[in-house]
């Protein structure tokens, strides 16, 4: 459904439903807008007292994790200032106005003077190297797609300043960067999850569950598969995207 902008927009809005109709969303109707990445982070979360989403755009993963059950209390940092109005907004017509912060700052900026510990840091930082890619010339999106492997580290460190020891890191991000993830985790127990477009594809995604002050090798997983040879979403992914499942149950 798309409208036009209130007076505080300086862009069309949609409302669109996700995580099969368990969130309402208000996002640009261009630009960077909800999608499976958001969803499959927070399905990849354990349980929070206190989860921090970092870069939280209009709030798509940290208020799955609402939905979901699986955090008790949500701060969504976001350093665009339109689109944390509507992670507010949004966090208010979905039920979680008590429970869920907006929090209008810069993402590696932030600390624990500012938003207390955390248990859980969720992100989807800019991922695609602009080295390798053709920037948007739109700013919004230029911003939320397009960072190298430094800004990367200011992610991961920002994550780490608000983890106590034993806090868990989770981050979705394009597979050619597990060096550079690796890099930045040292100091973190490491999981490795893959996520395949089809059966035999490389991989599209790779999620990084990281667990702070641990010492262990890095773990693959099996990760996940998308569709199926025809095309057709797969029944895992049915289950995550549109049924709310973790992503793995076990």
């Amino acid at each position: 459904m798309r409208s036009r902008p209130p007076e505080q927009f300086s862009f069309a809005i949609t409302d669109d439903a996700v995580l099969g109709g368990r969130l309402r969303l208000l996002q640009p109707a261009r630009g960077h807008r909800a999608g499976h990445d958001a969803i499959l982070l927070a399905a990849a979360a354990p349980k929070a007292r206190h989860a921090v989403d970092l870069g939280a755009g209009v709030g798509t993963a940290g208020l799955a994790l609402m939905a979901r059950g699986t955090a008790e209390r949500v701060t969504l940092v976001e350093t665009d200032g339109e689109l944390a109005t509507l992670a507010r907004q949004n966090a208010e017509r979905n039920g979680f106005p008590e429970r869920v912060d907006v929090v209008c700052a810069d993402a590696t900026a932030i600390g624990r003077e500012q938003l207390g510990a955390a248990d859980v840091v969720i992100m989807n930082p800019p991922f695609n190297d602009p080295a390798r890619t053709q920037a948007s010339p739109d700013p919004a999106r230029r911003q939320a797609h397009v960072g190298n492997d430094a800004d990367l580290a200011k992610w991961i460190d920002a994550a780490g300043r608000l983890l106590d020891p034993g806090g868990r890191l989770v981050l979705i991000h394009r597979p050619d960067a597990r060096d550079a993830i690796l890099a930045a985790l040292a100091g973190y127990a490491v999981e490795l999850i893959p996520v395949f477009p089809r059966p035999a594809a490389a991989p599209i995604r790779l999620i990084v569950r990281a667990t702070k002050g641990a010492r262990a090798e890095p773990v693959l997983l099996p990760g996940i598969v998308l569709n199926g040879a025809d095309n057709r979403p797969s029944e895992a992914a049915e289950a995550i995207l549109r049924h709310a499942a973790p992503l793995d149950p076990a």
